[in-house]
């Protein structure tokens, strides 16, 4: 398979269980178990939760709240539980676990073993630390197997592998994650290269999906972030085009865009 590939694809949509659906349940992937493996494997271990505290505002803001299965922008993420490859170990990653204590990175690529995607990973794990200072957590997905995520970590990168990473790889072999995300490209039985950053609250405020043979930008999707961040802490204000921490914001209404226009 050559990840360089650009095939046309349709994306193939679902109806997404939502991380508060208290009746989320996912046979396929909530009862993940690893098969015999030699001692040389890493044994499963289970990710500690984290504190579930929703936080709420009741003041007006700029911001759509989707009511619907598209887009998922402005809707709950879809929640998931998978195994996982971290620190060379197994683990388990549920999504909902975050809610109340972290945003989180969530992106997909095709394919282990192949050529755009270990830049994109690898430049994500290189600056993970920035993304902790943001209180953000980042996920890779794609749908081999944890046993071929860790072959991959455990390869040099000098020979096409990854090395250690600073955050989980996860396993989406049954393809659901991919499919609930609208990435899955049916025919292929694999996933374009979306990513997706979920707010504390669980809501998916951005996303954006690239055709397999372009790679992302850390930098684009680090300046997004913050200034979604700047927004839900200034709610009465806005983030023109290319704004970066630092920079004037706008107000959304006639008189305070003028402001703005007339201060740039």
């Amino acid at each position: 398979f050559m990840a360089c590939s650009a095939p046309s694809a349709s994306l193939l949509s679902s109806n997404p269980n939502t991380l508060f659906s208290p009746k989320f349940s996912s046979p396929r992937l909530s009862s993940l178990s690893i098969p015999n493996a030699p001692n040389s494997l890493p044994k499963l271990r289970t990710s500690l939760p984290l504190s579930l505290n929703r936080s709420s505002s009741s003041r007006r803001t700029f911001v759509v709240r989707a009511s619907g299965e598209l887009p998922l922008v402005g809707n709950s993420a879809p929640d998931f539980e998978a195994e996982a490859v971290f620190d060379q170990e197994f683990i388990k990653v549920k999504l909902s676990e975050y809610i109340g204590k972290k945003y989180v990175i969530l992106f997909f690529y095709p394919l282990d073993f192949t050529f755009v995607c270990p830049t994109e990973i690898t430049a994500f794990s290189d600056r993970h630390a920035e993304f902790a200072e943001l209180n953000t957590e980042i996920l890779g997905v794609s749908v081999d197997s944890v046993f071929s995520h860790l072959a991959w970590v455990q390869t040099d990168r000098k020979s096409g592998g990854l090395g250690d990473l600073n955050y989980p790889l996860v396993s989406d072999v049954t393809k659901s994650i991919s499919k609930s995300y609208g990435v899955l490209i049916p025919d292929q039985g694999i996933a374009l290269r979306g990513l997706f950053i979920i707010d504390k609250e669980g809501v998916i405020q951005h996303s954006t999906i690239n055709n397999l043979g372009i790679g992302r930008s850390v930098d684009e999707t680090k300046r997004t972030l913050q200034a979604l961040q700047y927004v839900q802490e200034n709610p009465d204000e806005v983030c023109p085009a290319g704004w970066k921490p630092g920079e004037k914001s706008m107000k959304p209404d006639p008189k305070g865009s003028k402001e703005y226009f007339a201060a740039v």
